[in-house]
């Protein structure tokens, strides 16, 4: 690809699971979630001329690459490990419109699926691979200059059910330059 003009590197909360215990992403915040996403690309005034950068998890993950495709960009959909077991972990247990959703933007033309498994090698010992995978993704939005990467994040501003999450990414993309804009769910939620 030519270089992009922007890279619009996205991080944000999966759809909560039915046994959530405490909601993060409940699935009836989902179009309030599209609307901010798609807010966030029409104020970038993203498009063709820009790359996306985003996992594949069901909510705000798939959000974001059907707001990138729909503005025709080029996307890159990275998976922190092998395609089987992130669907088990990070799609299905939403159910089969997600699952459809997922397969809708990582056959899309425009699209490039990657898995970190097959691009770096087999996870080092003691390695996280939610925290390589944010490192990976932020390495690939970054390969044209930090200065192009715009973050768009959905987020509640707390650490995440493990390593590897949101927070984690947004002090990645700070140290690095690129500019972050949180789309704070505690805020959205109450709309």
């Amino acid at each position: 690809m030519d270089e992009p003009r922007m890279v619009l590197l996205f991080s944000g909360h999966m759809i909560d699971a039915d046994d959530r215990s405490r909601p993060r992403f409940p699935a009836g915040k989902e179009a309030i979630a599209r609307n901010a996403i798609e807010g966030t690309l029409d104020a970038l005034r993203a498009g063709a001329p820009d790359l996306g950068v985003c996992g594949g998890a069901c909510g705000g993950d798939l959000l974001f690459a059907e707001a990138a495709l729909a503005r025709g960009m080029p996307l890159e959909i990275c998976l922190p490990i092998d395609e089987a077991e992130f669907l088990a972990a990070s799609v299905d247990f939403a159910g089969t419109r997600w699952r459809e959703r997922y397969h809708a933007a990582t056959r899309d033309p425009r699209s490039r699926l990657l898995t970190a498994t097959a691009e770096l090698g087999p996870l080092a010992d003691g390695a996280n691979a939610y925290e390589r995978a944010n490192a990976w993704m932020l390495s690939r939005a970054g390969r044209f200059g930090p200065e192009r990467v715009q973050f768009v994040c959905l987020w509640n501003g707390e650490g995440g059910d493990g390593p590897g999450g949101t927070r984690h990414m947004v002090k990645q993309v700070e140290r690095s330059g690129g500019t972050v804009h949180w789309l704070d769910t505690r805020e959205l939620w109450q709309a």
